[in-house]
């Protein structure tokens, strides 16, 4: 499969929907772009790597992350988005020391976060690409439509909608031993707005 490479055009802030933020990434070589929902933290330390002059008083975790990898000389070549499942992207992370090269699996904001700070490009494959690669659609004719917060809006919307509506119908089956263990699932994998969906659930029985 071909590796298509992408820039990152930007981030954006949803209008509509509290904390949801869409990254952006644009094809190099064409018009498509790939909009992928992340969490504020992430869109932060996206930012503060895009805007190089910001410095943050402490080391970001990513940063932190960086700063680790070069005392050890461990370097990250690059960036691959390689899967894309129920919305989800998957991303790897192609680190090399010592002439060694490895592959490390990463959340895409994570990889993309990471990628910035050691310049590292990214790629994607074309089949992704072909499945959630988009282009604009903006009425010409309306100058004061900004496309970003259109094409942000609605993607998150979509998003969230979707996986409110699944995940909602999806507790409501599950009995109270079940969604006990998800819940001690959800907080061990650190996924706290999972948690938290489920305690909710758990309070209504």
């Amino acid at each position: 499969m071909s590796l298509v490479r992408l820039n990152i055009k930007g981030i954006s802030y949803s209008q509509t929907q509290n904390g949801a933020y869409a990254l952006i990434l644009n094809e190099v070589d064409g018009d498509r772009k790939l909009p992928i929902v992340i969490g504020a933290f992430e869109a932060q330390s996206i930012a503060i790597a895009l805007e190089k002059e910001i410095k943050p008083p402490r080391p970001l975790t990513h940063d932190l992350f960086k700063n680790f990898a070069d005392r050890f000389d461990i370097v990250v070549k690059q960036v691959i988005i390689h899967k894309l499942v129920d919305g989800v992207f998957y991303s790897s992370l192609i680190c090399e020391r010592d002439k060694i090269e490895e592959i490390i699996d990463a959340r895409t904001s994570d990889a993309i976060a990471l990628a910035l700070r050691f310049q590292a490009p990214i790629f994607t494959y074309k089949n992704i690409l072909d499945k959630a690669g988009i282009y604009l659609k903006v009425d010409p004719k309306d100058e004061n439509e900004d496309e970003d917060d259109v094409l942000v809006n609605e993607i998150i919307n979509e998003e969230l909608e979707l996986e409110t509506s699944s995940s909602e119908d999806e507790l409501k089956s599950k009995s109270l031993e079940e969604l006990h263990k998800l819940l001690d699932e959800a907080v061990n994998n650190e996924d706290y707005e999972k948690a938290a969906k489920l305690r909710d659930e758990i309070s209504k029985r």
